[in-house]
């Protein structure tokens, strides 16, 4: 079934996770998000409001359930008052303007060009092609109005956004099918090489939870007892990335090889432009890189 899918599913969602995170990480994003009274010492308070909002005023309990890799306490703290702040509606807005001004400052004179009202277009298409059935936070988001279209730069951003979360549904989906809860997905992932283990303390579960989850994988034959990943590990975690790719698959195949192509070649001036301005983390808990077959 992978077989059938694109050739550049995967490499699309390669070069639009970084214009969907520069909500998280511009320093435009922060203004707004203090302007709105979250606190900006660090950028969780501002990430739970930013990427929860589309759901409206959602319990803790409903964003650990949907974000899934987070330790549900973590999300409890950041969430349980998110909507006293400001109203689901407010950090809407906020985010619209916060995308506004941050992708201005990284794209300058590429903002208007037809290139970039080109990517929008085919950005666009994909995007309302994505079935969001069984998927929330994709389905919150397609709810959302679009962008004018003499705004190219909001309406990539929100195409991106709305392929991002169809994505991550579908990887949770995919997740579940293999048996992983939360820790146990970021331990397997770790173990692929996604990124040094340090990096996935951003998820905030303790050593305990993380040596837990490593002996449940190690009786599943995930891991030997060294604590090496397994070959059946390692088949097990590349089948849940395989999948992730096939259930991501339609919205590529509804807009067809050449425009998916086309739609990367135009993507790769601009994520040039955001990759370079430094406010990426140069290591995620996503793996972005590896290559699975």
């Amino acid at each position: 079934m992978t077989q059938q899918n694109p050739p550049g599913a995967r490499q699309l969602w390669q070069l639009l996770e970084p214009v969907h995170a520069t909500l998280y990480y511009a320093p435009e994003a922060f203004a707004e998000a203090r302007a709105l009274g979250y606190g900006t010492d660090e950028r969780w308070p501002s990430y739970f409001a930013w990427r929860a909002a589309p759901l409206g005023a959602a319990s803790p309990e409903l964003v650990a359930a949907t974000f899934y890799s987070f330790n549900p306490a973590m999300v409890r703290r950041y969430v349980a008052d998110a909507w006293e702040i400001a109203s689901p509606d407010a950090v809407l807005r906020a985010r619209m303007t916060a995308m506004d001004r941050a992708l201005r400052a990284l794209l300058g004179d590429r903002l208007h060009s037809a290139e970039q009202r080109e990517a929008a277009t085919l950005a666009r298409r994909a995007a309302e092609a994505a079935d969001t059935s069984g998927r929330p936070l994709a389905a919150a988001n397609a709810a959302l109005p679009w962008p004018d279209d003499d705004q190219p730069h909001l309406v990539l951003w929100h195409a991106a956004t709305i392929l991002r979360e169809h994505r991550g549904d579908g990887h949770v989906a995919a997740l579940l099918a293999h048996g992983l809860d939360g820790v146990e997905a970021l331990v397997s992932h770790a173990a692929m090489g996604a990124a040094p283990e340090e990096v996935f303390g951003s998820r905030d579960w303790s050593d305990a939870d993380w040596s837990a989850a490593r002996e449940r994988l190690t009786a599943r034959g995930w891991f030997d007892p060294s604590g090496a990943l397994t070959d059946q590990g390692r088949a097990s975690r590349t089948a849940v990335e395989l999948l992730t790719d096939d259930l991501a698959a339609a919205p590529w195949r509804a807009l067809g090889p050449a425009d998916t192509a086309r739609l990367a070649e135009l993507l790769m001036p601009p994520v040039i432009d955001i990759v370079g301005a430094g406010i990426l983390p140069t290591q995620s808990t996503l793996g972005i890189g590896l290559s699975y077959t």
